[in-house]
């Protein structure tokens, strides 16, 4: 079969059998198949979808594009948690270490920034030393010892999706569900997980902007789960301000620190804690959802969380003792203050253009083989509903560079809105799917 004929296939709309998904897949993990006509094919996904059965063929071919991990040697449910990505969006870094306190095995396999969300493995990266790339061998070891360990895509696991994740960056396909889909299930799916914790992000921050395509996305993952025997739940949640106060890798490592030692924002600590009560539930350690919770908010007062991080920050090589001196992660060399043109109260907070500014002064990527600049970032000084002054300080904007300041600038000035009344509460967690 010719690859042009199933883009032109594809490009009109027809559905391909599970060979013609797997001939492709296989032939662009290989080579013989060129990123333009691979690109080609993401775009016509992009614009007309794909079946059950395309992404159920999709995420098994991308599975077998490497090995798949056996973990049942390892004692304890086996348990990750996932993200779709969104602006400030830490909450792995926060619930799995919680979890893993809890006495959860939690093998977190994670991707790189997309567009204008991080990715944590690059919030992992700006932590001096902090090594991502484990063996398989390192990988088990690490998981049997401190139940959590983080890894990324590699040349044997799920070789596919790395290929692909990083394409989908440059090729403006990033929000297809379809691909979405298939891209998260397949990586866990290859870890032998027990279980998964989905967070779906919706809203302007998120590639979501439709709380119905976000439920569909979640419907999709969840589906594919269920189809090979996994239990899987999946939390849509909102996306319409930065979810903390920090954007940028080192700085939302260092919102981190403050979040598992109990003195992190109230939306962050909430979502991150809800996580990680739904992965400690699914990985029986306890009965009940509820008692599930309450030893979620235990780890968290205890420090054990807090701990646990520390723990596994040593023994893949970084140092942990940036979760208490700051001045041990990259820091920026200037600081540009956001100024409030009015009084008045904060009735919104466009996430996509915080993300998209911090993206823009190097925190994220254009391009997939760009290098992200760890020390770079937003700060925000306020959150929907906060009353602020005129000439107050909105956030500010910390950089090495001032080649794009200015235009990331205006970007967060228009991010802000101010008016005379206040904005209506936000539900953070707006439905459950599984």
């Amino acid at each position: 079969m010719r690859t042009v004929d199933l883009i032109h296939r594809k490009r009109d709309g027809e559905e391909l059998s599970p060979e013609e998904v797997v001939h492709l897949i296989e032939g662009y993990t290989r080579g013989d198949i060129p990123d333009y006509q691979m690109s080609a094919f993401l775009m016509a996904v992009f614009f007309t979808h794909m079946s059950d059965r395309e992404v159920s063929a999709l995420t098994d071919s991308m599975v077998k594009s490497g090995v798949t991990l056996d973990l049942s040697g390892i004692p304890g449910v086996k348990v990750d948690k996932h993200s779709t990505g969104g602006v400030g969006d830490k909450t792995s870094l926060i619930a799995a270490p919680l979890a893993a306190a809890a006495g959860v095995v939690v093998p977190m396999i994670s991707g790189r920034a997309l567009g204008h969300t991080g990715g944590t493995l690059d919030k992992l990266e700006a932590i001096p030393g902090f090594r991502t790339n484990l063996t398989i061998d390192e990988f088990r070891e690490h998981l049997a010892k401190h139940k959590l360990a983080f890894i990324g895509q590699s040349d044997e696991i799920t070789p596919a999706d790395r290929k692909l994740y990083a394409l989908r960056d440059a090729t403006a396909t990033v929000e297809s569900i379809p691909l979405i889909a298939s891209s998260i299930m397949s990586k866990k799916l290859a870890v032998g997980l027990d279980a998964l914790v989905l967070d779906v992000k919706v809203g302007s921050g998120a590639f979501m902007k439709r709380q119905v395509d976000a439920r569909r996305l979640a419907q999709l993952m969840v589906g594919i789960g269920r189809r090979v025997d996994k239990r899987v739940q999946a939390l849509i949640t909102d996306m319409n301000q930065p979810l903390g106060y920090a954007v940028g890798n080192a700085l939302e490592i260092m919102e981190v620190s403050q979040t598992l030692q109990n003195a992190g924002p109230t939306d962050l600590t909430r979502i991150s804690l809800e996580l990680a009560a739904r992965m400690i539930f699914l990985g029986k350690i306890v009965g009940t959802l509820d008692e599930a919770r309450e030893l979620a908010q235990r780890k968290l007062l205890d420090g054990s969380g807090y701990k646990k991080f520390k723990e596994v920050i040593q023994a893949q090589g970084g140092n942990p003792q940036v979760l208490d001196r700051f001045e041990l992660l990259p820091n920026a060399t200037g600081v540009l203050e956001i100024t409030s043109p009015r009084a008045g109260f904060v009735t919104a907070i466009d996430a996509e253009y915080i993300g998209l500014a911090s993206a823009m002064i190097g925190a994220g990527r254009d391009a997939k083989d760009d290098a992200i600049d760890p020390a770079v970032g937003v700060i925000l000084e306020v959150k929907v509903g906060n009353k602020v002054d005129a000439g107050g300080v909105l956030c500010r904007l910390y950089y090495t560079n001032e080649a794009h300041l200015e235009d990331a600038s205006q970007l967060v000035e228009d991010a802000f809105r101010i008016s005379g009344q206040p904005a209506e509460d936000r539900e953070l967690i707006l439905e459950v799917v599984g």
